[in-house]
């Protein structure tokens, strides 16, 4: 199990500046776990667990919830991006571009964007980084920026 953890995820020195990352992970959206995760977060909004409602609206659908989409995004970048973090510090700018349907297959990918060197704590840095979400038509449904705490490889 020790070694299983070691290997996951990247140090501070193995990010690049403009490296691109294509998540291997995706994931199909299914009905149930729109419901699941409504009844988790407590939101009850119809657009999300009735059918008949959804039919009315402009999407004609259910419609996932845009805070379930974000989680499972930052979830297919782990690890990639994350395997190794600190923390995660910021998360901005998160546009939801489209609709994410039942039956939908999400995939990501995610560029550093930069590389920030602690002046404090000189044995970690901060990765700032920009990632996209797919739908499968690769229609873009949303993008976010955060920045990453990532520990570096060097011992103090």
């Amino acid at each position: 199990m020790r070694d299983k953890l070691s290997n996951f995820g990247k140090y501070l020195e193995e990010f690049t500046q403009g490296e691109i990352y294509y998540h291997e992970e995706t994931h199909t959206i299914s009905k149930q776990e729109i419901l699941d995760f409504c009844k988790l977060t407590c939101n009850s909004h119809p657009l999300h667990s009735d059918s008949e409602y959804a039919k009315h609206t402009r999407f004609g659908q259910i419609v996932v919830a845009g805070t379930h989409v974000f989680s499972l995004v930052v979830g297919l970048s782990v690890a990639d991006i994350s395997g190794k973090a600190i923390a995660n510090l910021q998360y901005d700018r998160v546009i939801h571009h489209a609709p994410v349907l039942i039956g939908d297959t999400i995939h990501a990918q995610s560029r550093i964007l930069n590389i920030i060197p602690s002046e404090h704590k000189k044995l970690q840095g901060v990765i700032v980084v920009e990632t996209e979400a797919f739908n499968q038509n690769n229609e873009r449904v949303l993008s976010y920026t955060r920045n990453v705490l990532i520990p570096s490889s060097k011992k103090g």
